[in-house]
């Protein structure tokens, strides 16, 4: 079985407030045409593809344009002609949108399609920036922490189909690339091949006047190198970019092999495909079956003490199973939630590292309080 697959990132120029789904839809399979005509089988698109950035903009949570940013159901009637065109040409794809569950709740999610339309599986953005509330007399906001709650699904790694030479897949979504701990829990199940998809204010969101979109660009990419190369794994990396609303959005979209090395890099900032044939086989130069050498647990738990009460670290809890948290297997697997519970990825031995596996329940009874850094509630 061939290990090899072609990767397009669709990068998408900017979704006006005012564009038509339908217009915004043509664009994105006008790319998939354009990058399985060039041999892609699968395809990455960016953060919040059907619709505007619409955290940039206050609005109150029942109304109808908020409620119609939002997809109730993946697919459904307003985007099925980009499942059904994708399954057509025998390609899959990523794509990030706004979910809205039939409980109410409302996450920054992405899924990833298969080449026969069906869904592989689905992430939930963990990393949520900017503020839970409006900011007086700040030009454009950033309200994710507004409109979206943390994610609640880990991060999950899928073995590809046979198609695809059968990759270990993982996604995060735009801000979770710019920190180490999802692309950790993905390295550690063995992730070959991270996509991430991004929109990305080509100016400090958070209202200051000390970064560039050159600055912001640069630390886009050399998240997505560095983590590539830390990971032994392929990125891609892919925005919506151009002006949007008035507001810019860094473009930079990119493929990265897992020594670090850009392959393929946008030069615009408008739709534009780019490619590059992954070898899932490949390892970083002089890291090899080193990668086996790797000691996770040598590292000491890191936790905020105001978060977690300190004291002494407390056993972890695998089902029927007890831990230290310092055990390989487990310590570098714990990250928080929301709502206060932790999950992890079951371990798995594939030639030293830590392999596949699917996200389990972890205790953790002597943890009071737990809520992500940033969090209000």
């Amino acid at each position: 079985m061939s290990r090899i697959l072609r990767v397009a990132g669709a990068q998408m120029g900017p979704n006006q407030r005012a564009d038509d789904r339908a217009a915004i839809l043509a664009r994105m399979i006008a790319m998939l045409e354009q990058a399985a005509g060039a041999g892609a089988k699968l395809v990455v698109f960016p953060e919040l593809a059907f619709t505007t950035f619409f955290p940039r903009w206050p609005m109150d949570r029942d109304s109808p344009e908020l409620l119609a940013s939002f997809e109730t159901a993946m697919p459904n009637p307003a985007v099925q002609p980009l499942f059904d065109r994708a399954k057509a040409l025998g390609v899959g794809f990523y794509v990030g949108y706004a979910e809205l569950t039939p409980e109410g709740q409302r996450f920054n999610s992405a899924v990833t399609v298969g080449p026969n339309g069906d869904i592989l599986f689905k992430y939930r953005k963990i990393h949520l920036p900017g503020s839970d509330s409006v900011k007086p007399g700040q030009r454009y906001q950033q309200l994710e922490k507004m409109y979206f709650e943390y994610g609640d699904m880990g991060f999950p790694a899928k073995r590809g189909p046979a198609e695809w030479g059968a990759p270990v897949l993982g996604m995060l979504v735009c801000n979770d690339r710019r920190w180490p701990e999802g692309w950790r829990v993905l390295g550690l199940q063995g992730v070959e091949l991270v996509m991430v998809g991004y929109n990305s204010a080509a100016y400090d969101p958070n209202g200051g006047e000390g970064e560039s979109a050159e600055m912001r660009t640069f630390h886009s990419t050399l998240a997505t190198q560095a983590n590539a190369y830390m990971n032994a794994t392929w990125a891609v990396a892919v925005a919506k970019a151009g002006v949007e609303d008035g507001a810019g959005l860094i473009g930079g979209s990119c493929i990265v092999d897992p020594n670090g090395m850009v392959v393929a890099q946008a030069k615009t900032l408008g739709d534009e495909v780019i490619l590059a044939d992954v070898n899932s086989r490949r390892l970083p130069a002089g890291q090899g079956e080193d990668v086996q050498l790797r000691r996770p647990s040598a590292a000491a738990v890191v936790r905020d003490d105001h978060r977690t009460g300190g004291g002494a670290g407390p056993e972890v809890r695998l089902g029927e199973k007890v831990f230290s948290p310092l055990d390989a297997c487990v310590q570098p697997l714990i990250y928080f939630c929301k709502s206060g519970t932790l999950r992890a990825a079951a371990p798995a031995s594939q030639k030293g590292r830590v392999g596949l596996g699917e996200g389990i329940p972890v205790s953790l009874p002597n943890l009071p309080s737990l809520t992500p850094p940033g969090s209000t509630s």
